[in-house]
């Protein structure tokens, strides 16, 4: 039976998970505590302290791990939000295409990704408003989590797929694995670029960026990291550029970007 955490222990993770991920965790007690305990059986403690010493002093990524996906929800799926695809299809890729005619690029990061699920409907969108010309375009997609665990089942892009994805699209983009579930296919796979990145730390990308989705992942900020994160992505946009925030989130009246749209805002 694992004991309850203590005062201090808890104040001792929480602020290692701020300081670390930006994760608040202030409030959720209880939710720590549920979460938790069944890892702490399954790793061998039999009490809080024990385990959250040995995590602050190894602070060995893949415990980490383990603790940031009890911790959190890599809950996402295909279509999610059809209000920011619809404008970035019907205002954000004439304005790229439009940008960028001579050189044929375009840079857009899709921060916390999870499991994939929005850098692969992207490609899509991008794919089906190119047509002819996708092909001579460089419309890689930078596609990072925190997550290793959510981006190696990103990178199989295997999935149950909802009745929300166009018809079309699942016979044109996607090849049936077995029963229900299906693999994107390596069109739109190869379009992704995968990688682990932590948001708290610097953004150094060799580009700034055209479009950055940042959806339900600030939910788990508090105020001031939100702002820093922005100001951060503001500073990785180009002039021009575009920010897409969930429906559920917010920007501080301060922030540098302007609103162009429900939860879109343009630098």
């Amino acid at each position: 039976m694992i004991q309850s955490i203590s005062d201090k222990d808890f104040q001792r993770l929480v602020q290692f998970i701020k300081s670390k991920y930006g994760i608040t965790l202030s409030e959720k007690r209880q939710l720590v505590t549920s979460r938790l305990s069944s890892l702490l059986s399954a790793e061998g403690y039999t009490s809080f302290s024990d385990f959250v010493t040995n995590l602050l002093e190894e602070q060995n990524p893949q415990k980490i791990e383990k603790v940031l996906n009890r911790l959190t929800t890599n809950y996402t799926f295909f279509m999610r939000e059809t209000e920011h695809f619809d404008f970035f299809t019907r205002v954000i890729l004439p304005d790229l295409v439009r940008k960028h005619q001579s050189r044929k690029t375009m840079a857009i990061w899709s921060a916390g990704c999870s499991s994939g699920e929005e850098p692969y409907n992207l490609s899509m969108y991008i794919k089906d408003y190119l047509g002819a010309q996708a092909r001579f375009w460089d419309t890689r997609i930078l596609a990072t989590d925190i997550s290793q665990k959510a981006l190696a089942n990103a990178k199989k892009g295997i999935y149950e797929l909802p009745d929300t994805l166009p018809p079309a699209w699942r016979k044109k983009y996607f090849t049936r694995v077995e029963g229900t579930r299906y693999a994107v296919s390596k069109e739109i796979r190869d379009n992704v670029i995968f990688q682990t990145f932590n948001l708290m730390d610097p953004i150094k990308f060799r580009v700034k960026f055209d479009v950055i989705f940042c959806r339900n992942v600030m939910i788990y900020f508090d105020q001031p990291t939100k702002d820093a994160l922005v100001r951060r992505f503001y500073d990785a946009t180009v002039p021009g550029g575009y920010l897409m925030i969930s429906h559920s989130e917010n920007l501080s009246k301060d922030a540098p970007y302007r609103t162009v749209a429900p939860s879109t805002f343009q630098k």
